[in-house]
Parts: C-alpha cells; structure tokens; sequence
C-alpha cells in the first residue's frame, strides 16, 4: 500500500481533536468526525494492523451512537419527560446557534425545552423539573459519546504504535 507517513498521522490527529472538540461543544458531529478519520487513516494503513483500528472504531462508534440514545431515552422515560421534548429543544439550539452566535445553542435549546414543557405541564416547578432532566439527558448523551470516542482514539493510538 502507499506510505502515507506523517502527513495522514497529523491530518488524522487534526480531525481527531477537532471531532474531540465537537463532542464536548456538540456543534459537530464530534463522534462520527473521530471514527470517520480512523476508520480512514486504518483504511489508508493497508495492513492487518490498520484493518484491525477500522474494525474497532466501525464496532466502538456504531455501540456509542446506539447507546447514547438508548440511555438518554431511558432517562427522559423515567423522568416522565416525552421525546418530542428534546426534539423541539434541538430544533431550537439550531435556530439559536445562528441567531446568537456561540450562545444561543444551548440558551435557546433550554429555553424551548422549558416552554415545551410549560405547556405540556402547565405549571412551572413540574416544567423547570423536566428540563432538569431532559439536560441531564443530554450530558449522558455527550458522556458517552465523549467515551466511546476516546476508546476511538485509543485504538488509533494503538494502531500507530503496532505499524
């Protein structure tokens, strides 16, 4: 196969840290931004070891993206707060993020999460608890997201030392 060399470690690295980035501030698609350059620079490996990083992060990524669903779901089930919720919360850190640049992501997605749930509820202790929850939600989903990413790395880490 071709040597890529240093180069594909360093734009490996680059979009690692970006999609690392993107995890935390949840404006990219951080998880998939980390397994998509591993999954790449294994690809552009050519060997068993670089097929062997493709296998853990496809396996890693695809078991992270299932999980954080499943568990945020779970916890919003549990707290009594529907899906939708989170749906028009999201829809509305969009809208946010391109009204009040930096701030306006998370300012409008409680924002719109409380007002969803004011109005489901119809009393403000009920909707300001919902809310709770649902942000509780959400830091489950970047926790593991953030988790599933890193062993995502680490087997890249892995791979670069076993080359």
């Amino acid at each position: 196969m071709i040597d890529w060399g240093t180069e594909l470690d360093l734009l490996t690295g680059l979009l690692v840290l970006v999609g690392l980035v993107g995890v935390v501030v949840q404006v990219l698609p951080g998880a998939l931004l980390v397994g998509g350059a591993v999954v790449l620079w294994g690809a552009l490996q050519g060997t068993g070891v670089g097929w062997g990083v493709v296998a853990a992060a496809v396996l890693i990524t695809v078991v992270t993206q299932v999980a954080k669903y499943l568990l945020a779901g779970r916890h919003l089930q549990r707290g009594g707060v529907p899906n939708r919720t989170l749906v028009w919360g999201g829809v509305a850190g969009v809208i946010g993020f391109f009204v009040v640049p930096v701030v306006g992501l998370p300012l409008f997605f409680v924002a719109a999460i409380y007002l969803a749930e004011r109005l489901r509820l119809g009393e403000h202790d009920a909707a300001w608890r919902s809310t709770v929850r649902a942000l509780q939600a959400t830091g489950l989903t970047i926790l593991v997201e953030l988790a599933g990413a890193l062993l995502v790395v680490g087997a890249w880490v892995v791979g670069l030392l076993l080359r």
